[in-house]
Parts: structure tokens; C-alpha cells; sequence
């Protein structure tokens, strides 16, 4: 079986935003200060300097609170159960008067609980875990065999 899901690690977190923005905060500032200056060397009069440079100030101080603020705001696209159930993944392999069905669902063995209801299979498990898969052609099949082990669930339908 082959599954793709999002890992709860491969997300990027707030402490690494805030590590990279401390990084880009003063490169920003040394380029407003280089501008600033450079700003300042053309201009002749001492109150233009003043201005420039107190604008200038004024205008990074804003833009590294903004950036702050932004890091704040950043939060995880998905929490790692939501990520768990956007990706769940089952195989289900017909054969001629049986359905092989295998999916991965938490929990222990005692807390599985797996029905066929006209043509629907119910699949809870611990956690919180609940899916609802229809199976086209079940409607008159039970459920044969029942094999939990590992994590893994595998049902055969006849």
C-alpha cells in the first residue's frame, strides 16, 4: 500500500520563521541606513539631512514591527490530526465475489469497530477516528475475515 501524507515535522515552524526573520531584520536596516546615507550625502542643507534621517528611522521601526507582526500571525496549514485525516488512504481490490479491503487505523485492537451496512462500511477506531467508505456492489455481502495487526486493518468481503 502506498501512502502519501504530510508529516507533522515538515511543516515550517514558528520558531524557524523567527529565526530566518532575525536574520533578514537587520540586513533590512542596514540597507535603509546605507540608503539614508547615501540620501543624506546629496542633499546640502543640514535640515534636509535631519529629515531624511528621521523619516528614514521612522520607516524601518514600521516595517520591522510589521515583520514581527507577521510571525506572529503564522499558523500551521493543517494540526497534524487534520493532516492524518485529509490523507487517509485505503486500497480496496475486487475480485470475482469478494472484496479485499486494507487501510491503516489508530488504535488498539479491542477499540476497532467495523460494519457493512447495505453496501457502506463503517470504520472507527481510537481518537476519534471515523470514515465511512461506500463499496460499490456490497449490498448483499458480509463481512468474512477480519485481520487487525500492527495498525493495519485488512477485511475480506464476500
Amino acid at each position: 500500500m502506498l501512502s502519501y501524507s504530510l508529516s507533522k515535522f515538515s511543516s515550517t515552524s514558528p520558531q524557524t520563521l523567527e529565526k530566518s526573520l532575525n536574520f533578514v531584520i537587520p540586513i533590512v536596516v542596514l540597507l535603509c541606513i546605507g540608503v539614508v546615507y547615501m540620501m543624506s550625502q546629496r542633499a546640502e542643507v543640514f535640515s534636509v539631512n535631519f529629515i531624511l534621517i528621521g523619516v528614514a528611522t521612522i520607516t524601518t521601526i514600521y516595517w520591522v514591527r510589521v515583520l514581527k507582526k507577521m510571525l506572529k500571525n503564522v499558523k500551521p496549514k493543517y494540526t497534524a490530526r487534520e493532516a492524518e485525516a485529509k490523507n487517509w488512504v485505503y486500497d480496496l481490490i475486487k475480485g470475482e465475489n469478494q472484496f479485499v479491503f486494507v487501510a491503516e487505523v489508530p488504535g488498539p485492537d479491542d477499540k476497532i469497530m467495523v460494519r457493512l451496512i447495505d453496501g457502506m462500511l463503517y470504520i472507527r477506531g481510537s481518537g476519534g477516528f471515523s470514515k465511512e467508505i461506500q463499496i460499490e456492489g456490497s449490498n448483499q455481502m458480509k463481512i468474512s475475515d477480519f485481520k487487525y495487526r500492527n495498525g493495519v486493518l485488512t477485511l475480506r468481503i464476500n
